[in-house]
């Protein structure tokens, strides 16, 4: 690395690291790393032997130090992560500090174990680094996903880019490979270390102290050096193990004025991780990429292969071969060998002493895709990425420091009788209306699935939310356990110790971003919350639905919101629901200003005319239930001013004709003298007639049945019309009789058959192929030719 930095700098950076850094006869030794590095977990584990430290400090969360004995515990296996879930007012945060076999980190407080010798984090906690920064909050989105272990600085520095450009690596996951994974692991540490610690010094180079305070950075050092300066009246031999980042920071002679917060309501868990959490690829800013691939080079470290990494893209191109044959994919052994010959050459043509990831996996794209990378070529690549990021989880030991909610979901599934004790997937299916505890066990679901934990899906059963397949009786769910529904418990976790307290205040988080003038999204919510189970929630959300009422001057929410309040009202038993009065008067509330409103829909917008026509058909229904004659008066009164109106799209016309028809307030043939107006009217109205038949066979199909004029009529326009009319009016037509079902189009085509004085047999008799018709043209063009020959056309 010393060749591509300018020498006054190379010498600033061997006195650090002689003097200050890396000094074995010294009180303090740092130890710079990057976070889930092989290479410098094994330099580390070196450094620690020769050095032997009375006391290890690292880099880590200083209100996590209770977790240490845990996380060392014999029975706990990475890939593991401490939880941080912090909430300042609205805002709340989750952070995720994850270990791995290699991580320096982990391996830092194993040795300490080992050789039994305190180990302590040193870092500021997630929410005293936030409340210590002035504008901490901005700084994080709400419920953003992060890792302790942020790297952006470090990879994303001017330095870098030059550097990568001047070496020829592709990125910097590839520069970093080639100088300190596979080179590095060749050197002796004392170089490696001068090497690190200059990458990561030139990188901090290229910010400016604003930038630096502004990241938080200043904050976290000054907290470290007075954790550290703590140490050196205990003990004489010091390990100090952080991100490379900051350890000049912490050899910085200066004096950082902060702020510490104590953070009161900051909860801290030890968790199970997996692979694909922490693979950076997945956007975790946690480290190295290909997680699974560096821990097979560390086993191979730890066993002292000579060639770690050739050693393992061995392994690995023998699981590819055969995970691609499981898949059905054809692959030849000749593939697999043509790809470790092309790892060795790479490594060769790129300057290095063993191919590693990279050269792994242009190898494949090359031998087993032949460098055609297309969306059929893709399944070893992918299958490649798969086997080195792993599909592993980690295990914690028991402790007594489990999750509140955790602990709820696990008690709830065993008065439920949910069989967790297996990562299978399971199938439950559940009597809704027969049994009360399958009841229970449906609004247990429903809160889980709600809460985004992974553990259930349902697969059938009753979709209240959008309204179908309501006439339902039975759930069936399929769910399973894993570490997914873990750690996805243990997120939800900011919104309460329970399952049931967790769901109903991450609905209320919901809530407040509705306008109150949307009734129907309120009230949308109120039933789901019935259905969870949720019964102080609901009767908030109840008194809400009734204050948007009042506000909501939109007909189709009105409707959606009535819609909704019957459902909680025909489902009664199902819910639970013992007092239903509120809930009567404020659907005849919401009625009456629905109908109200009726009649200023003459002027809708075009693309809300098929809601609105589906709406007053409903209304239609809900009136027809309604014990006071008012209330029907006044639906009926409605349509009639309507239909007074100068202009009315066809649509509404045909439902609101078939509706006062079926009320008695038209004679029968008003439908078809309405029809006759657009049938036999100008071009405009005639291309009308579909929409104004689908209106009315939206409510009553009869009406073509009984008014035998109306099937001529429409007959006599379908002849009137010419092919490109034709060719428009004949889609739509077609969607408005798809609501005649396969009984009432066998009585249609009896009609029809009379009308042309036939049968229903030579009506629906097969259509002539389209072959046969093209013959039977051309035989007649020849015929006429030779006809024409003889003069005798």
């Amino acid at each position: 690395m010393g060749s591509v930095l300018q020498r006054e700098e190379m010498d600033q950076i061997n006195r650090l690291v002689e003097q200050e850094v890396y000094d074995l006869s010294g009180q303090v030794v740092y130890f710079p790393v990057r976070h889930h590095s092989p290479a410098c977990a094994y330099h580390l584990q070196k450094t620690i032997e020769a050095y032997a430290p009375q006391i290890i400090l690292i880099e880590g969360p200083d209100n996590s130090n209770h977790l240490i004995p845990i996380l060392t515990d014999e029975q706990t296996k990475p890939p593991i992560s401490i939880y941080y879930a912090y909430a300042s007012g609205e805002n709340k945060y989750v952070c995720y500090f994850p270990f791995l076999a290699y991580s320096p980190e982990y391996v830092a407080l194993t040795e300490a174990r080992k050789r039994q010798i305190p180990a302590a984090f040193i870092d500021l906690g997630y929410g005293s680094r936030l409340e210590s920064m002035e504008d901490g909050h901005d700084l994080k989105k709400q419920n953003e996903k992060l890792s302790y272990h942020d790297e952006r600085m470090l990879a994303g520095s001017q330095f870098i880019a030059r550097l990568c450009e001047t070496m020829r690596c592709r990125s910097f996951d590839e520069l970093w490979e080639k100088v300190f994974e596979i080179e590095g692991i060749r050197k002796p540490t004392p170089a490696f270390i001068k090497d690190v610690f200059a990458y990561c010094y030139l990188s901090r180079k290229c910010y400016d102290e604003a930038t630096l305070e502004a990241e938080g950075d200043l904050i976290r050092e000054a907290h470290m050096r007075q954790k550290i300066a703590e140490a050196k009246q205990q003990y004489e031999k010091i390990l100090v193990v952080t991100g490379g980042f900051h350890t000049y920071g912490l050899l910085e002679n200066r004096k950082t004025a902060y702020r510490m917060q104590k953070v009161k309501d900051e909860k801290i868990y030890p968790m199970v991780y997996t692979y694909q959490e922490a693979d950076q690829l997945n956007g975790y800013a946690s480290g190295m990429p290909h997680v699974h691939y560096y821990e097979t080079v560390w086993n191979a470290l730890n066993k002292k292969e000579q060639s770690p990494f050739t050693k393992s893209a061995l392994s690995y191109l023998t699981q590819l071969v055969k995970r691609l044959r499981e898949k059905g994919e054809i692959v030849s052994t000749a593939d697999a060998i043509e790809a470790y010959g092309l790892i060795s050459g790479l490594s060769v043509l790129r300057e290095k002493s063993e191919g590693g990831a990279y050269e792994l996996q242009d190898a494949v794209l090359s031998a087993f895709t032949k460098g055609e990378r297309t969306l059929a070529t893709t399944q070893p690549t992918e299958t490649l990425r798969e086997l080195m990021t792993g599909d592993g989880i980690g295990q914690v030991a028991p402790n007594e420091l489990d999750v509140p909610i955790v602990r709820d979901f696990k008690e709830t599934c065993k008065s439920l009788k949910l069989s967790i004790a297996t990562t299978g997937r399971n199938q439950k299916v559940l009597e809704l209306y027969a049994k009360r505890s399958h009841r229970e066990a449906s609004r247990f679901f429903h809160c889980l699935q709600f809460l985004g934990t992974e553990f259930c899906v349902k697969e059938a059963g009753p979709d209240w939310q959008n309204d179908r397949f309501v006439n339902l009786v039975r759930e069936t769910w399929r769910y399973g356990y894993s570490s997914y529904v873990e750690s996805r418990l243990i997120e939800a976790s900011v919104y309460g110790g329970t399952v049931k307290e967790a769901a109903a205040q991450k609905l209320e988080d919901t809530m407040k971003d509705l306008p109150q003038h949307q009734s129907h999204a309120l009230a949308k919510w109120l039933l789901m919350a019935v259905v969870m189970g949720l019964e102080k929630l609901g009767e908030r959300l109840f008194e809400a639905v009734v204050l948007a009422v009042k506000e909501d001057g939109h007909f189709l929410s009105l409707c959606k919101t009535l819609k909704t309040l019957t459902i909680l009202r025909e489902q009664k038993r199902l819910f639970g629901l013992a007092d239903t009065a509120r809930l009567a008067a404020l659907i005849d509330e919401v009625y009456y200003q629905a109908v109200a409103k009726i009649a200023e829909q003459g002027n809708p917008n075009p693309d809300e005319c098929q809601q609105i026509a589906e709406q007053f058909k409903f209304l239609y229904m809900a009136s027809e239930q309604k014990q006071s004659e008012s209330s029907r008066e006044i639906f009926r009164d409605q349509l009639l001013t309507l239909l007074a109106g100068p202009v009315l799209p066809p649509m509404l016309e045909g439902v609101a004709a078939a509706i006062l028809c079926n009320l008695g307030a038209f004679e029968r043939g008003e439908i078809s003298r309405r029809a006759r107006a657009y049938m036999f009217g100008s071009p405009e109205q005639m291309l009308h007639t579909a929409a104004y038949l689908h209106g009315v066979f939206l409510v009553g199909r009869d009406f073509l049945f009984y008014e035998e004029r109306l099937l001529a009529d429409l007959n006599q326009m379908i002849t009137r019309l010419d092919y490109e009319d034709f060719l428009q009016l004949v889609p739509q037509l077609r969607l408005a009789f798809a609501f005649f079902g396969p009984m009432e189009i066998s009585l249609l085509a009896e009609k029809v058959a009379a009308l042309f004085q036939t049968s229903t047999d030579a009506l629906t008799a097969p259509a002539i192929a389209e072959p046969a018709l093209q013959q039977a043209r051309q035989l007649d063009a020849e015929i006429r030719e030779e006809f024409a020959r003889w003069n005798l056309i």
